[in-house]
C-alpha cells in the first residue's frame, strides 16, 4: 500500500511538472450588428491559445473554437542555442484569393518559414536570416530601435523611438514611406498615421469612450496586368483594390462585474450599430 502511494504521488507529481509548463489563455465574444439598412448579424468568435515552455524552447499554438470543428490558426516554435536563436512558423494560413476588390492575393501563399537570428555584441545588435535568403540587422541605438531588412524584392527599413512623450515610428517598405504617431494629452490617447487615420480613447464616468477617423483610401491597381500570360499567376500578383470612402466610428466600452465587457459601436460607413459582449481568459 505504501508503495502505491508513493508511486501516486510520484506520478501526480510528475504531471504538476508537465502541466506548469503549460499556459492557457483565450478569448469569447457574440456580436450583434444591425448592418444599418441592410439585413442584420450575429457573429461568434472563440479564441484558444496554448503556449508550452521547456527551458529555453516555446511552442505557442492557437485555435478558433467557434464552429463544429476546432481550426488550427498558428503553430509557431522558438528556441535559443547560445547567441542563437530559431524560430519557426510551422502553420500556412488559410486564405481567400477572390478577385473581390481588397487586394487578395491571385494565389494562395506560403507563410510558413524559419527564421534564424544571432545576437551581436555591438549596440544591442541582432542579425537574422530566414529560409527565403531575407537578411535583417535589427538594433536600440541612443534610444532610437532601427530594423533593416534586405530582401531579395526590394528592402525594408523600420525607425522607432520615444521622443518627448510622443512614440514615433517611420516605416520606407519598397521606396513607400508610412508613419505612426501616438502621444497622451490631458489623460486622452491619441494616434494618428500617415494614412490620415486619426483615434481618442479617454475614460468617460467608468467607460472607455473611443473615436476613430479613418481617411479615404485610393484604389490600387492589380499588380500584373490582367492578361492571358503565363506572369498573371505569379505567387506575389494581387487582385485590385477598390477605393474607400473616409469614415467614422465611435466605441463605448464597460467592464461589467462579471468579467465580461459590453461595447457599443457605431460606424458611419454603413450607419449601422453593433453590440459585443465578450469575456477574456
Amino acid at each position: 500500500m505504501k508503495k502505491l502511494i508513493a508511486l501516486f504521488a510520484v506520478t501526480t507529481m510528475a504531471s504538476s511538472a508537465a502541466i506548469a509548463g503549460v499556459a492557457l489563455s483565450g478569448s469569447a465574444s457574440v456580436s450583434y450588428d444591425d448592418q444599418g439598412s441592410s439585413a442584420s448579424a450575429t457573429t461568434y468568435d472563440a479564441d484558444l491559445t496554448i503556449t508550452g515552455t521547456a527551458g529555453a524552447s516555446t511552442l505557442t499554438a492557437t485555435y478558433d473554437m467557434e464552429g463544429a470543428n476546432l481550426s488550427t490558426t498558428g503553430v509557431d516554435l522558438a528556441t535559443t542555442i547560445g547567441p542563437v536563436t530559431v524560430s519557426a512558423d510551422m502553420h500556412n494560413t488559410a486564405e481567400t484569393n477572390l478577385n473581390d476588390g481588397d487586394g487578395d492575393y491571385r494565389v494562395a501563399q506560403d507563410d510558413t518559414g524559419i527564421t534564424v537570428s544571432l545576437d551581436l555584441p555591438i549596440g544591442d545588435a541582432t542579425i537574422g536570416v530566414d529560409d527565403s535568403g531575407d537578411v535583417t540587422i535589427g538594433g536600440t541605438f541612443s534610444g532610437v530601435t532601427v530594423t533593416h531588412t534586405n530582401r531579395n524584392t526590394a528592402d525594408k527599413t523600420v525607425v522607432g523611438a520615444s521622443i518627448a512623450g510622443m512614440d514615433i515610428d517611420v516605416t520606407n517598405d519598397k521606396g513607400t514611406t508610412t508613419w505612426s504617431l501616438g502621444t497622451t494629452v490631458s489623460g486622452v490617447d491619441l494616434t494618428l498615421n500617415s494614412g490620415n487615420d486619426v483615434t481618442a480613447a479617454f475614460g468617460l464616468a467608468g467607460n472607455t469612450l473611443t473615436v476613430s477617423h479613418f481617411g479615404a483610401d485610393a484604389s490600387v491597381s492589380a499588380n500584373i496586368a490582367d492578361t492571358n500570360d503565363a506572369a498573371l499567376f505569379a505567387s506575389t500578383a494581387k487582385y485590385a483594390k477598390e477605393a474607400r470612402a473616409a469614415y467614422t466610428t465611435v466605441a463605448v466600452t464597460r467592464d461589467l462585474t462579471s468579467g465580461a465587457s459590453i461595447t457599443a459601436t457605431y460606424d458611419t460607413a454603413d450607419d449601422s450599430l453593433t453590440l459585443k459582449a465578450a469575456v477574456s481568459f
